[in-house]
């Protein structure tokens, strides 16, 4: 067993290194930009993103660094994420209101029906237009992933989605900061606005921090809410009946359908950032452990950045094809527009 995890740390280490390099050339950039400037333009969280991205896309990093750019991309970003529920209490949930949580649902039932409408109004299978439904209205790829075995989808559809989202995921947590001045957010509404659009946990996290510790709150709040939308999702796919999904499901390379897993449904960071809240709310974490946790979560949070550009190749935009690009992007702009409808209509402050 200890020869097993020997072998398993020697095999993170290479891609864990690499995204440790990547992450203090980003702290040291934001550093230049701030020497410079007097202020950071691009964070180091987005800065690690935008690097580590322009290496895989021009470096190609060999096979034995994908395990620990894996292990950033996921694991770390995971624990990052149960540590960031220590500076959220219960107040922000009482704050948002049982009606924000409704209101969730609502745009990612929304949100899923109209991508997979444009989907189909554009010439996509029936499957591709369900994946990037799905990817777009609760949380890329992760809900790609989940999706897929459900449908009985193909390699080719999973890969196809999984790249588009994973780039466009990029851009959007470069331009959606830029929104806050034109469209007169407030903390709190911003944070709302990315928690409800940005397609991973990741990329609200850097999209958010740049704005405000609230929005990265809120933001996060939010988005853990739309994963949690999966679960309902998947149920109803599972039932949906076979007839009407028979000339998706015989293509070739199709899988077999199963049930999905527990954990897809409901990841175990989740729970843990939940209960870290908890302990929050209920002041069971000592004050003197707070900033620390903060620091932690934060200096993980730009590690799994890095993880998570170094698995971005910019190129895959090109091999998606015009279909599920204009799928992808009107897909996007219109869960945006509800977003901000429902900000609107419920008057988040």
């Amino acid at each position: 067993m200890t020869a097993g995890i020997s072998n398993k740390i020697r095999e993170i280490i290479p891609g864990a290194g690499l995204c440790i390099v990547v992450t203090a050339l980003a702290m040291a950039a934001q550093l230049a930009e701030t020497s410079l400037f007097g202020k950071a333009w691009l964070e180091a969280l987005v800065l690690a993103i935008l690097i580590g991205a322009l290496i895989r896309t021009f470096a190609q990093p060999e096979k034995h660094f994908d395990r620990g750019i894996t292990f950033g991309a996921k694991t770390l970003l995971e624990v990052a994420v149960v540590l960031l529920g220590a500076s959220v209490s219960a107040a922000a949930i009482a704050d948002a209101g049982p009606a924000l949580i409704v209101g969730i649902a609502g745009v990612v039932t929304v949100s899923i029906l109209l991508s997979f409408g444009i989907g189909r109004s554009l010439g996509l299978p029936y499957n591709m237009a369900l994946l990037v439904a799905c990817g777009n209205s609760i949380c890329g790829n992760s809900a790609i992933a989940a999706t897929a075995p459900v449908i009985g989808a193909n390699g080719k559809d999973v890969a196809a989605s999984i790249a588009f989202t994973a780039v466009l995921g990029v851009v959007a947590v470069i331009c959606l900061p830029m929104l806050v001045p034109a469209l007169g957010f407030s903390a709190g509404q911003y944070g709302v606005f990315a928690g409800l659009t940005v397609y991973a946990v990741p990329q609200v996290l850097a999209a958010t921090a740049p704005v405000a510790a609230l929005s990265v709150q809120i933001g996060t709040l939010v988005k853990l809410t739309r994963v949690l939308m999966l679960g309902p999702v998947i149920l109803v796919l599972a039932l949906i009946g076979e007839s009407q999904r028979t000339a998706s499901a015989g293509a070739e390379g199709s899988v077999a359908r199963v049930k999905p897993k527990l954990s897809q449904i409901v990841p175990w960071f989740i729970i843990g950032f939940l209960a870290m809240m908890a302990l929050r709310s209920f002041d069971l974490l000592p004050q003197a452990s707070l900033q620390p946790i903060a620091s932690a979560s934060n200096t993980l949070t730009i590690i799994s950045m890095a993880a998570l550009g170094l698995t971005v190749d910019i190129r895959a935009v090109a091999k998606a094809g015009p279909r599920v690009t204009s799928t992808v992007i009107l897909s996007l702009l219109a869960l945006g527009v509800i977003s901000y409808a429902l900000i609107m209509l419920l008057k988040v402050a």
